[in-house]
């Protein structure tokens, strides 16, 4: 269906523009991934501008939701700075990280002065968009998904009209300048190809231009053929996901081993592992609060780390991207500047995609279990359970395309997934529903906590067969009653009267059903209401956040007054719930 076309920048443009730009990265994804030989041939460019721009557009999208099915809608600065926000959050690699600095330079003119929703504010977006991009990269080179940029801003700025007009312009100069980039770099002439940076920065301007003038733009020139031995690459690589706290490395390694597992590792044994052929071996990535002052020094200091360094962000919060030999003294440069979160690091392979070589791939395994989970200490344990586990930061949901690269790595035949969260049923459905395209049996366990999914994992036999285990996995999840303590953040309506901020809330199955000022005696009341109905089997995960004693008090709660039942208690870590409570 074709959009209606709008002459102005305003929160539904963003919208529409969003869901354009992700369409259009899903269909060039793997044409993207084949053609990415810059600055690391790791077969990966097109997913990381595909998972930055769902997070962007994830936001949006709950930005709308906030405002229900009124006639208020939300302003374009709440939009654009929602989008910027979900890139910065969801940025995925060099390119990824580079996109998000983009989205937010066009953010900070859009969001300034409501009277630049016009064709004159989008060419001063876009040119705001290309500075604070070339600034975010340590070492701009030419011939890149820069200078594609660039000549968006310069085209646009030289086009006089509506937006639709001016984001026209920038799509042809956009697309001439990523023509040329064989050119510029060496490395794209000798391989043949066009940068992929840039050809995806070509698709989310021909988006632009469909959401302005609900016209489809012609696709971009096609890169050329493939790279030769690009797939295999993208199978080379080594991920390990890195807690600051726990200092424990997840290992759900290429796309060949069937589980992650966790075990310490030290920052010798990081440097140990680097790479012999000249370049970095490891690709780092975490969000960093910190300020201004403390990140300037860490631009100085990871520069002498390594190379491909990109940092963006502002207020506080930004998204740094390096590639390293000394994964670990990238992260400890984040721990002086700042708190380090979602720490990422690559490992770019055994062969090394510096020079093409790979593994031979192993044996899908025949059956595995993908999970998400809300906090640090109950990824390690679905990970030792044999697991793979999905790290759900509070308030940073994954996106569909990561649950469909956790069910890839996982490398299985037949996949049980585990969203573990009401809210994210749709999201792993429409993972579960990419995987099966893919040859992948996945089924979806619609659990609602992270306390079902335990009991379910608790009765997962591999040995079994598929629908029989299934069926085993799904009735320990139903049987399962579930709550979680948390504290209000406003003041609300809810099942159990108003609530006011900073009041303890006790939910039980989803709905609030005790409104309280302590958080043991909300706990303790909640865990009486479940086990009025039975039980067993108590499972208590005590988030950081919680008073050290109630798990004590819950426990002997239970051996007081309930005499038949046994408690097992989990730490989650940073999880969000001060408490989450399982009743089979």
């Amino acid at each position: 269906m074709a959009q209606v076309p709008q002459t102005f920048f305003d929160a539904l443009a963003v919208r529409t523009w969003c869901g354009l730009a992700l369409g259009a990265l899903g269909r060039a994804r793997e044409e993207i991934d084949a053609i990415n030989v810059y600055p690391v041939a790791d077969g990966d460019t097109g997913t990381n501008l595909y998972l930055t721009l769902e997070s962007a557009a994830t936001a949006v999208e709950a930005v709308f939701a906030g405002y229900g099915t009124g006639a208020q809608e939300p302003s374009l600065a709440d939009a654009v700075r929602a989008m910027a926000h979900g890139a910065l959050i969801g940025a995925r690699g060099n390119s990824g990280t580079i996109l998000a600095q983009l989205l937010r330079g066009m953010a900070q003119v859009l969001a300034d002065d409501a009277s630049l929703a016009d064709g004159a504010g989008l060419r001063l977006a876009l040119r705001q968009a290309a500075d604070s991009a070339r600034q975010a990269v340590a070492h701009p080179v030419e011939g890149t998904v820069l200078t594609v940029a660039s000549a968006a801003a310069d085209a646009a700025e030289g086009a006089e009209g509506d937006c639709g007009t001016v984001a026209r312009a920038a799509y042809e100069g956009a697309r001439t300048a990523l023509a040329a980039t064989p050119g510029q770099l060496a490395v794209l002439e000798r391989a043949g190809v066009v940068d992929a940076g840039g050809r995806g920065l070509v698709a989310v301007l021909g988006a632009l231009v469909e959401a302005f003038t609900g016209e489809a733009v012609r696709d971009a020139a096609k890169a050329p053929e493939a790279v030769p031995g690009a797939a295999a690459v993208s199978d080379a690589r080594v991920e390990a996901v890195f807690d600051f706290d726990a200092h424990a490395r997840v290992e759900a390694v290429s796309e060949s081993d069937a589980h992650a597992r966790v075990e310490p590792v030290s920052d010798a044994d990081l440097c140990a592992e680097g790479s012999e052929t000249g370049g970095p071996a490891y690709e780092v990535i975490y969000l960093l609060e910190a300020g201004d002052e403390a990140v300037a020094r860490l631009r100085e200091r990871l520069d002498g780390l390594g190379d491909s360094l990109v940092v963006v962000g502002g207020d506080g919060l930004w998204n740094v991207h390096v590639h390293v030999d000394d994964a670990g003294a990238a992260v400890e440069a984040g721990v002086e500047a700042g708190r380090p979160y979602r720490i990422r690091i690559t490992h770019f392979g055994l062969g090394d995609v510096h020079t093409g070589g790979a593994r031979p791939p192993r044996e899908r395994a025949q059956r595995a279990v993908v999970a998400v989970v809300p906090g640090e200490g109950l990824a390690g344990l679905y990970t030792e359970a044999g697991a793979t586990a999905v790290l759900a930061r509070p308030g940073e949901p994954p996106a569909s395309g990561e649950l469909v690269q956790a069910v890839r790595r996982a490398h299985a035949r037949e996949v049980v997934l585990l969203p573990n969260d009401a809210e994210l049923r749709h999201t792993a459905a429409a993972a579960a529903e990419q995987a099966r395209t893919e040859g992948i049996r996945v089924a979806l366990i619609p659990t609602r906590s992270a306390v079902q999914g335990i009991a379910a994992l608790a009765v997962h036999e591999p040995q079994r067969r598929f629908d029989e285990d299934v069926v085993q996995m799904t009735s320990a999840a139903g049987a399962t009653r579930y709550a979680e303590v948390v504290v209000a953040e406003r003041q609300s309506w809810t099942m159990a009267g108003i609530c006011q901020a900073g009041d303890v809330l006790g939910l039980i199955d989803g709905d609030v059903a005790v409104i309280g000022a302590d958080v043991t005696a909300t706990a303790e009341t909640v865990l009486d209401r479940m086990l009025q109905a039975g039980g067993e089997l108590v499972t208590l995960v005590v988030g950081d956040e919680a008073p050290e004693s109630v798990a004590d008090r819950l426990e002997a709660r239970v051996r007081e007054s309930y005499l038949a039942v046994d408690t097992v208690v989990y730490r989650g870590g940073r999880q969000g719930a001060l408490l989450l409570i399982g009743v089979e």
